[in-house]
């Protein structure tokens, strides 16, 4: 959870508590159409109202089946002394999920990009491995008759029929693969149904975003091995995520893929001029490719500038309480420098300053600049709707990875996304299709193209 966490970013997590709606364990009508009929046209009928009431709101939450395809992972939350089943200070649990009615979430097992030799992907396929495990022991052991895990979307149905929530898994970085690429198989046997060619920082298979703004690529885009790995993705089923890589590799990625790709948590570049978010060129291309793009409620990609205004006043705020406390408030470089038990002790102080200095945040920093919000997030929504239409575009939050705005910061919060959609006139069809239905529809996709490609003869 800490690869990608600023200081300042984790005050949000408790600001501007968003609605929070009784807990219903009911979703035998949430499974997915996995054919489902054309989009309806006509948006839920709130009586005339320009806001839905709050048992409008809680009941077509609860009927919606919602899929989040991005939280990040700490392995040691999912032991057997400390796991999910507890009230945890992360953004996701188990209680936080059922509060805020988010059925499915995809985990992803990141790791950071380190150097490109024997000894780094070593210590990367560990890491992966560890994180994939840790998954499974949540859903087989820790907690099975709450959650389950699913690798396709019937999987994914029968674990909501049955009323459990469901976990999923993703692939942040190829690089724990090292140039081996029987791997790809093996993460796929292991559950992974998404993997990204690269983070923060040029893969052996891609270059990164971040080349720009360090001014220096090393592949032009995808190496040889790259596109090696995208024709074996394609062939054993994982779907391709294009968020992180390049525009480049994005773009030569699109040209060879026979399958339909994903971002799994990327927003729209032209609203927010980031790297990280997809400009038109790309968001075109993944429209004719079919894919969907996972829209990101992370602060500094919704809107960069409003983020870095008020997060410059919040980390004021809350340097200032850190030095009456005795707490050493690092800079992240310094946190990503400690060693694992070091920087579990260092978050644990800092989550519970986090808490602290909360209502000072609160009280000193929003009414003069307030924080990037739902209102915000669902801007990209409407936007990238526009441009490449409702069967194209997802949710995905980033939590406990430097995700959540104010109104959706933690899981208990999800039902906000859905009150602002219903504001903004789209039907009950239409948010289902966002939630879950399109990103349902590339995992069967996906599949389908790989079983056509191995029923091929050899040669």
């Amino acid at each position: 959870m800490y690869k990608k966490i600023n200081l300042a970013l984790c005050i949000a997590g408790v600001l501007l508590a968003g609605c929070t709606p009784d807990n219903d364990t009911s979703k035998a009508s949430k499974a997915v159409d996995l054919q489902p009929d054309p989009v309806a046209s006509a948006p839920l009928d709130t009586a005339g109202s320009a806001e839905p009431s709050v048992d409008d709101l809680h009941a077509l939450h609860q009927r919606l089946l919602t899929m989040d395809t991005h939280v990040d992972l700490d392995v040691s939350n999912f032991t057997a002394e400390r796991n999910y089943t507890q009230t945890l200070q992360t953004q996701v649990d188990l209680g936080k999920l059922e509060e805020g009615g988010l059925d499915a979430i995809w985990f992803s097992v990141y790791t950071g990009q380190g150097e490109l030799n024997e000894a780094g992907y070593a210590a990367a396929l560990e890491n992966a491995i560890a994180k994939f495990e840790a998954v499974h022991r949540l859903t087989e052991e820790i907690a099975p008759q709450r959650i389950g895990f699913a690798t396709t979307p019937e999987e994914v149905n029968t674990l909501i029929d049955q009323g459990k929530l469901v976990a999923l898994i993703g692939v942040e970085n190829a690089y724990p693969l090292g140039t081996d690429l029987s791997l790809v198989q093996d993460f796929y046997d292991r559950g992974a149904r998404y993997m990204s060619l690269a983070h923060n920082g040029h893969s052996q298979f891609a270059d990164s975003n971040t080349g720009e703004r360090d001014g220096v690529w090393l592949h032009n885009g995808l190496s040889d091995l790259g596109r090696e790995l995208v024709q074996e993705m394609n062939r054993v089923g994982i779907i391709i995520d294009l968020s992180h890589p390049s525009k480049t590799a994005n773009m030569q990625t699109l040209a060879l893929t026979k399958a339909p790709v994903i971002a799994s948590h990327s927003s729209a570049r032209t609203i927010s001029d980031h790297s990280r978010n997809l400009d038109d060129e790309e968001l075109m291309a993944i429209k004719k490719n079919g894919g969907v793009v996972q829209t990101v409620a992370f602060g500094a990609y919704v809107n960069g500038k409003k983020y870095d205004a008020w997060k410059d006043k919040a980390f004021a705020v809350m340097a200032r309480e850190a030095h009456k406390t005795g707490f050493n408030l690092l800079e992240w470089k310094e946190v990503a420098q400690l060693d694992h038990d070091a920087r579990h002790e260092y978050m644990h102080g800092f989550m519970k300053l986090r808490a602290q200095v909360a209502p000072l945040v609160e009280a000193e920093v929003d009414p003069i600049t307030p924080p990037v919000n739902v209102q915000d997030f669902v801007d990209h929504i409407d936007y990238l709707v526009q441009k490449i239409g409702i069967e194209h575009v997802g949710i995905s939050s980033d939590f406990d990875g430097g995700g959540g705005v104010a109104g959706w910061n933690d899981a208990s919060e999800t039902a906000a996304v859905t009150e602002e959609l219903i504001k903004r006139d789209y039907s009950e069809d239409e948010i289902g299709l966002l939630w879950s239905g399109n990103l349902m529809r590339v995992m069967g996709e996906v599949q389908t193209v790989a079983d056509a490609l191995n029923s091929l003869p050899p040669g």
